[in-house]
């Protein structure tokens, strides 16, 4: 039987971390609850959870705060941002900050559950398996290689600690080199949510963020290219 999974709600309306907890333990998840930032860091810490669900405005400690701390500790659990329905520039900043997805208030709980889901799939792995990942590790382009099997990249053998989003992301343009895609194509195949509109920004925030982390001069990337009008591509010669 597959050990349950834990998540951490950390939102200060008790009426929706009543509703959260419910139909998360439908689904055969484990809760645990925080009703402020500053508990909910420390919650994170202590319980290691799977997922953290994350509102943005909190008592003594906001989302953002809490999000960015735990990134930079090297906490890469998979974080998804709750935010109010129009708040577009929370949902940037909370991507800046390193959230792996977002979801906007009211939300589905169907589609909450799926988000749940979709981004729980990581699985950390014990370091001294790590050498072993990076032998294994396909070559994509460069000195940058990818190991699918346990979900990391390395660049020159040394691992890249990405979201799951990013790499997601970087994955899907290196399985296609040199194919262009559209960000609403990019937000229908990676994100595979349907978003429309505004929402698109999401993948230049993303694209930011993980170009940050594997090229050596991100201002003038090597991988991941813009095709100014087009889209984003992952060169290869």
């Amino acid at each position: 039987m597959a050990e349950e999974k834990t998540v951490l709600i950390v939102e200060d309306e008790k009426n929706i971390v009543d509703i959260l907890r419910f139909n998360l333990q439908k689904e055969h998840y484990r809760t645990c609850e925080a009703y402020d930032g500053e508990d909910g860091l420390g919650k994170a810490r202590a319980e290691k959870p799977d997922l953290i669900l994350l509102d943005v405005m909190l008592p003594k400690m906001n989302g953002f705060d809490v999000c960015k701390a735990l990134r930079d500790e090297g906490d890469n659990v998979p974080i998804i941002i709750l935010t109010a329905r129009e708040e577009e520039e929370d949902k940037v900043k909370g991507l800046e900050t390193g959230a792996d997805d977002y979801i906007t208030k009211p939300f589905s709980m169907r589609e909450l559950i799926a988000r749940v889901g979709a981004n729980i799939r990581r699985t950390a792995m014990a370091a001294p398996a790590a050498a072993a990942a990076a032998d294994s590790a396909m070559p994509v382009a460069g000195d940058l290689s990818i190991n699918t099997d346990s979900h990391q990249v390395f660049r020159s053998g040394k691992a890249i600690d990405l979201t799951q989003r990013e790499y997601e992301l970087l994955t899907f343009l290196a399985s296609h080199p040199n194919k262009v895609y559209s960000r609403v194509d990019l937000m229908e195949q990676v994100w595979n949510y349907g978003y429309v509109g505004d929402d698109v920004r999401t993948v230049d925030v993303t694209v930011r963020r993980l170009r940050e982390k594997i090229e050596e001069n991100p201002a003038s990337p090597q991988f991941i290219l813009t095709r100014r009008g087009a889209g984003y591509y992952f060169a290869v010669s």
